[in-house]
């Protein structure tokens, strides 16, 4: 067991934090701790996110997207009748940044009843009523990556997870991976990504080597850049140069640079422990 890896479990055993597995990847090799029983697979709650933005740098990188691109004109096909005209404002880049005008936690399958928003989600989040002309206002809402795995899905031709099976998963040789979805089948994108914490921080290391893993080019440099200098969810921490994206319930994926390490872990209400994991790995 590496120095790090045994302090946080130290630390998080002495704590009584109610994590269920731990990854470090450093230098290249990963280590995981597991305390108590739990299943291999677990709900990343928000840090889905940061799959998401991944899945559209992909699609960046071919040249099928672009970050100005307006919605309505990739949905066009989807778009109902009496839609608020302000949705024709709305950018790529706007709902990357949580800048669609929606309320916050809109379309949160973690916290409201899905009959809440009948069976087809895209066509409620269209019709609902904008609080703010897009573009103004970042509001947190799980309705923006939603409608981004929606974006995938159209321009790749294929649903979100799929698209990250044949372009990502693989490659990065992901053990094994699910998607909750809406009622018609479609990925939900902010949220319901089950993942072992050992295929979560492989992520972590894809960004921390700049759009390569294990040698072979998946993301290009460029979209590693654009994510990290427009805080596209993979976001500064406040020390030194780490930055990474949290999710519901404690769930984490860091990246600490100065350390060439990518570090994940799932866990239940352990969400103050981000603070103390980022100092053992600067002490190690």
């Amino acid at each position: 067991m590496s120095v790090f890896t045994e302090k946080a479990r130290e630390f998080i055993e002495s704590g009584h934090y109610n994590v269920y597995h731990l990854t470090e990847i450093r230098d290249g090799v990963s280590e995981t701790v597991s305390f108590g029983k739990s299943n291999p697979c677990q709900n990343s709650y928000s840090v889905a996110k940061a799959f998401v933005v991944t899945a559209l740098g992909v699609l960046y990188d071919k040249g099928l997207l672009s970050t100005d691109e307006k919605v309505v004109d990739i949905l066009r096909k989807y778009l109902p009748a009496g839609m608020d005209e302000r949705w024709e404002l709305t950018t790529v880049d706007m709902a990357l940044k949580h800048k669609i005008g929606l309320p916050g936690s809109f379309l949160d399958i973690d916290v409201y009843s899905t009959y809440e928003f009948g069976k087809d989600f895209l066509s409620y989040m269209l019709s609902y009523p904008l609080e703010h002309t897009p573009g103004e206002e970042s509001i947190y809402t799980d309705g923006a990556f939603y409608l981004l795995g929606r974006i995938v899905e159209e321009k790749a031709g294929m649903d979100l997870l799929k698209f990250m099976w044949k372009e990502l998963f693989f490659d990065m040789e992901v053990q094994e991976a699910a998607w909750s979805t809406c009622p018609l089948g479609h990925p939900m994108g902010a949220t319901g990504l089950y993942i072992r914490s050992s295929d979560m921080a492989k992520l972590g290391q894809l960004y921390l080597d700049r759009g390569e893993f294990k040698g072979k080019r998946l993301l290009s440099e460029d979209w590693t850049d654009i994510v990290l200098s427009r805080g596209y969810e993979l976001k500064k921490t406040g020390v030194g140069l780490s930055y990474g994206k949290g999710g519901m319930r404690g769930q984490m994926l860091l990246v600490v640079p100065e350390k060439n390490s990518a570090i994940a872990w799932h866990a239940c209400q352990s969400s103050d422990l981000k603070k103390e994991i980022i100092n053992i790995c600067y002490s190690c």
